[in-house]
């Protein structure tokens, strides 16, 4: 009798055993996680619902309003100077760089003339703020890859410039330092010395912070080539400040759209090179935000050299009552271009005060270049766009 024909198998044929099938079907099955609110790595109460494959990020949504506290609605509950405690705590890490565009477009409807001391002190007290901004950047960015020293070293140098805050303004975090027509308090001699003296540490400390971590082969291997943000997607999202400028574009307001000194003062736009990788990846980012730093100290210098005596205050009334109209007003922040949308209706109190924030913008990014990364990798992204969530939610 002869035996039976062999089974010829078909391509087609499932050949997996039934054990084995509930397991290949996870391979291709994405599980969603939450990143955040609670998470170190998200820079605050963000929520990133991700969804991966194994380590591999396929999609990501952002989650907002955690920390929402109606500020802009409140604004409209209190006089024109009131509302500068609430614009403090937009980006509590650059409270300084908020309370400007707003004072600046009140000041602009009022047709205030600000005396040159106060602008000097602004533009000093202001660059100051955004090398503090950079600092805390520097070291939280160290940190979400898994460095804890430069945190302590950043945190160290930014100690100085919040004593000195502290002395001008009373406070450390939130200052209310920008009054509308000029600022509350002078600086005295020796602050302004010390200041000069700090500028000249802090370049040196700059270039030891910069090969410790920036010239590191393993940072350089976790950021070049990771997150890029190309030109085009930064001006198809809106991005402004470093994330922009890191991906090669030159837009600086304080050179595009000079306001207080700027015009006259030096200092170049800094932009990225994609010298370690891709142009407008995260080391991109990084670099824009330790060289800015430079610059900063190279205008607190020049106005260091030019500031004369005079009075902080100009004439202002007591009761701020604007014209009828409407304004916007924006600046250059440390994270990019806050701007201040203003409507009066004549009364002691806005109508309405509406803020555009580049880090909300910027968060809008995250699910455009999520998709590919590795989860580690998609960390290090969202740390470079030095987000924070008072800024995004308000």
């Amino acid at each position: 009798m002869s035996s039976s024909p062999k089974h010829i198998k078909d391509e087609n044929e499932d050949t997996l055993t039934p054990a084995a099938r509930p397991r290949e079907a996870m391979k291709s099955e994405l599980l969603t996680l939450n990143m955040g609110p609670q998470h170190p790595a998200t820079h605050g109460v963000l929520r990133v619902e991700i969804k991966t494959d194994s380590e591999v990020v396929a999609e990501a949504t952002p989650y907002l309003g955690y920390l929402h506290r109606c500020m802009e609605k409140h604004s409209e509950n209190v006089d024109y100077r009131g509302v500068i405690p609430f614009v403090d705590r937009m980006d509590y890490l650059a409270a300084i760089n908020m309370e400007w565009g707003y004072v600046l477009a009140v000041e602009k409807m009022l047709g205030v003339e600000v005396p040159k001391r106060a602008e000097y002190l602004r533009v000093i007290v202001g660059e100051l703020q955004r090398v503090a901004s950079h600092l805390m950047f520097f070291g939280t960015y160290a940190i979400d890859l898994g460095a804890f020293s430069p945190f302590l070293y950043a945190f160290q140098d930014r100690e100085q410039i919040l004593r000195l805050f502290e002395e001008l303004s009373g406070a450390r975090l939130l200052y209310n330092y920008f009054w509308i027509g000029g600022v509350w308090n002078d600086a005295t001699d020796s602050q302004l010395k010390r200041i000069e003296e700090f500028c000249d540490t802090m370049d040196e400390n700059l270039k030891k912070y910069h090969s410790l971590v920036g010239e590191n082969s393993i940072f350089i291997g976790r950021t070049a080539n990771v997150g890029i943000m190309d030109t085009q997607m930064c001006l198809d999202f809106g991005a402004t400040g470093p994330v922009l400028r890191g991906s090669g574009f030159a837009r600086d307001l304080r050179k595009a759209k000079p306001y207080s000194l700027y015009s006259e003062l030096d200092f170049d736009i800094i932009t990225g090179t994609g010298a370690k990788g891709t142009l407008g990846d995260c080391w991109d980012r990084y670099d824009v935000r330790m060289r800015e730093m430079h610059e900063s100290l190279k205008i607190i210098r020049q106005c260091l050299a030019g500031i004369e005596a005079g009075p902080v205050m100009g004439k202002v009334k007591k009761i701020i009552k604007l014209p009828e109209g409407e304004i916007f007003m924006s600046t250059e922040c440390p994270r990019g271009e806050l701007g201040y949308h203003i409507v009066s209706d004549g009364a002691a109190k806005p109508y309405r005060v509406k803020v555009k924030s580049s880090c909300f913008t910027h968060v809008g990014m995250l699910p455009e270049v999520a998709p590919g990364l590795l989860i580690a990798d998609f960390v290090a992204t969202i740390g470079s766009i030095d987000i924070v969530l008072g800024e995004v939610d308000r």
